[in-house]
Order: C-alpha cells, then structure tokens, then sequence
C-alpha cells in the first residue's frame, strides 16, 4: 500500500509548501502538486497522479476542499477512487476510506448531500407550480411576440430579404430568429 499525496493551489501567487508538508508528514511516498482551481474539472496532475496509484494505495490531500469544489464532486472522486480499489484520506478532516469509521463517515456525508439535492428539487418544483399557478412560466421572456413573429415570416418571404437583415430589424440574433421561427434556417443569413 503507497500513500500517494495531491495538493492543489487555485493561483500562482499562492504557497504549496504547507500541504506539502503536511502530506510528507502523512507518509506520502510521491506527492503531485498543481495549480488549477477547484472548479475546474480537467486537473491533468489528479489524473497523473491517478493513473500512477494501484489498487490498495491511498490518496491523500491536505484538505476536502483540495480535492473537489462541492460535495457532489467530492462524492463522484471518492466513488471513482473506491471502484478502483483505492482509499483515500484528508489530514485536515481526518476523514479515511479505509477503515470502517472512514467509510461510515464519507457514507453519512454521501446520503446528506443526496437529501440536499432532493430539497432542492422540491423547493424548484414548488417555485415552478407557485409561478404557474400566478400565470407566469419559467425561462427567459420571448424577444418577439406573435405579431413580430408574423410581420418577421412576412419579411422573411420576400426573396431579397436576408435572416441577417430581419433579425437585425428587429433587434435580436440570427439564433434568436432561427429559436423563434423555425422556418428562417431556409433563408440566406
């Protein structure tokens, strides 16, 4: 079993030095740094420092938030690591998938971050029902109601008119008139 460490910082004016530490002193034998921030899903040295770990090695960070930048992320990396035989560790957290309480742990915050999501859903689905029954519905307004609809196909059926010239008359993209009036991918933009 290799203890195999990953810190991240988001900017080039930060330090690594302190998780380095503390990830030496956790006992990583190889220690893969990177800058990129925590929203960023393409980490090419977490994915380096994937590919190198086996199964019954350990990946350890200084902190959960080095690792992922919402719970759901954590979760989906943790999940990932355990299906390849994987454990994983924070030091900051003292959270460690490889012993029974770990895992109990990482489990209680997995099915709490999946009630969170659910509540979310509700409340979104409650909002939603509560505008419709006040007549209003979701998404953005229509840039042309029906009658610029009808005068646009009127325009729009005249041989020299463009889909450029009409969206521009009526002060909207060509990809709004093409959303709006199907039919104007026909015409010329």
């Amino acid at each position: 079993m290799a203890k195999v460490g990953y810190a991240r910082i988001s900017t080039d004016g930060q330090d690594v030095a302190l998780q380095v530490d503390a990830l030496k002193a956790a006992g990583c034998e190889r220690i893969f740094t990177e800058t990129a921030s925590g929203a960023q899903r393409d980490r090419p040295e977490l994915a380096r420092a994937l590919d190198y770990m086996r199964k019954g090695d350990v990946l350890v960070v200084w902190k959960l938030d080095r690792l992922a930048r919402s719970m759901k992320q954590l979760i989906e990396t943790i999940e990932l690591l355990d299906g390849e035989g994987i454990g994983f560790q924070s030091v900051t957290e003292a959270m460690d998938t490889t012993t029974p309480g770990g895992r109990l742990l990482f489990h209680i915050c997995g099915a709490l971050a999946e009630f969170e999501r659910g509540i979310i859903r509700e409340r979104t689905a409650a909002g939603l029902a509560a505008a419709r029954a006040q007549g209003r519905t979701g998404g953005a307004k229509r840039k042309l109601d029906e009658t610029a609809k009808r005068e646009a196909r009127a325009l729009l059926a005249i041989p020299e008119s463009t889909a450029k010239s009409v969206a521009e008359r009526f002060g909207v993209s060509v990809a709004t008139l093409y959303r709006e009036i199907p039919k104007a991918r026909s015409v010329s933009p």
